[in-house]
């Protein structure tokens, strides 16, 4: 496979009954930890086999919860360890590239130009918003379907033009991957942008406009879904990382101590100090959200009625009810661990859990297809 990134757009949440898969590991290494999830399939469903998360801070001899940049060498021993105490056994593998190492953008084309000439066209597009040259880089692209418009319920004109979602990875990117799997002597079966992982396992069949906020270690990265599709993508450079250094440095504690204080109080705690840093942290986040979604409103004149939360940082205490304070539109929870069967001993920890495992279990599904 010359390049395991192409397509990501070609796969989305078909049935399993083709696939002779039948057992897939997703692998999301972030920037402060690796979490994995194995799933097998049983007919047409996914069963869960393991799943676990192994902090990076130790790898880099820093905390736990750090953002790291490790090395290949280091990744790949931490990866190693991971697999190890997961108790994973299939060898098929995939794997998430962070958002932050990829470029997602939208771009127009005259309603004229069919869908057979964009592999020439898009990549002469894509040249305005790749500041490389573009054969340094992986292209992938796909065609946005214009709404039918038994589903026009906002009002408003379809444009004339045609829209073409693209994602690019450079190809450094996908080498450093390369390198790490060779240490580990294992394969990617295909590797995704982090994004459209969270997307497969958290989604429903929601047809009108969402955001959904994924708030990871080092990013908070926010997409506006519609009918299934990315519309809109923005990311936060800022993340719950930057929330623990601003406490430990306020307070006067070290980082552990305020990662501590962070999980326990949150929002809602009795600290009236984490409360506050918490709040002034988390309404920078909804301010980027609430322009987000107004660009979107103000482009396409549909409006955005649910606000979904992914992500390790979505665990923060007092998040979700703050949120509906502040959001008039549904606000929920990403629940992956929903998409897969698991001991009923289990659902409370994955429902609660979950906005953590919502890459992996995403990866783990498409590999199933």
């Amino acid at each position: 496979m010359d390049n395991p990134f192409k397509k990501i757009f070609s796969t989305g949440l078909a049935a399993f009954t083709s696939s002779k898969v039948e057992s897939a590991i997703g692998v999301d290494i972030g920037t402060s930890a690796i979490k994995i999830v194995q799933l097998k399939k049983k007919g047409s469903k996914a069963i869960l086999e393991t799943y676990g998360s192994l902090s990076l801070g130790p790898y880099a001899d820093t905390e736990v919860g750090r953002v790291t940049n490790l090395p290949a060498d280091k990744i790949s021993t931490a990866l190693t360890d991971a697999l190890r105490e997961t108790n994973t056994t299939s060898k098929v593998t995939a794997f998430s590239i962070p958002s932050s190492a990829s470029l997602l953008f939208v771009i127009e084309l005259p309603a004229s130009v069919s869908e057979s000439q964009y592999p020439n066209v898009v990549p002469t597009e894509a040249r305005k918003y790749v500041p490389v040259p573009i054969n340094e880089v992986a292209l992938d692209y796909w065609a946005i379907p214009k709404r039918d418009e038994s589903f026009n319920v906002y009002g408003g004109e379809e444009s004339s033009k045609s829209e073409v979602l693209v994602a690019a990875i450079h190809n450094d990117i996908l080498n450093r991957y390369k390198d790490v799997l060779k240490r580990v002597d294992t394969a990617a079966k295909f590797y995704e942008i982090e994004t459209f992982s969270a997307i497969r396992s958290s989604l429903g069949r929601d047809i009108a406009p969402m955001v959904f906020v994924d708030m990871g270690a080092s990013k908070t990265k926010l997409s506006i879904i519609e009918m299934g599709v990315v519309r809109n993508f923005h990311m936060v450079n800022r993340g719950m990382n930057d929330l623990t250094s601003s406490i430990s440095k306020g307070m006067s504690i070290t980082y552990d101590q305020a990662e501590v204080k962070k999980r326990e109080n949150g929002l809602i705690g009795p600290d009236v100090a984490i409360a506050d840093a918490c709040r002034l942290f988390v309404d920078n986040i909804f301010s980027e959200i609430s322009n987000t979604v107004l660009q979107f409103e103000r482009k396409y004149n549909r409006a955005v009625t649910k606000v979904m939360f992914s992500g390790g940082g979505a665990l923060l205490p007092g998040l979700m009810d703050y949120a509906v304070s502040q959001f008039q539109s549904e606000v929920v929870f990403a629940d992956p661990f929903s998409k897969v069967e698991s001991p009923a001993f289990l659902e409370d920890v994955l429902r609660a859990g979950g906005p953590e495992f919502s890459i992996a279990v995403g990866l783990a599904l498409r590999a199933l297809e």
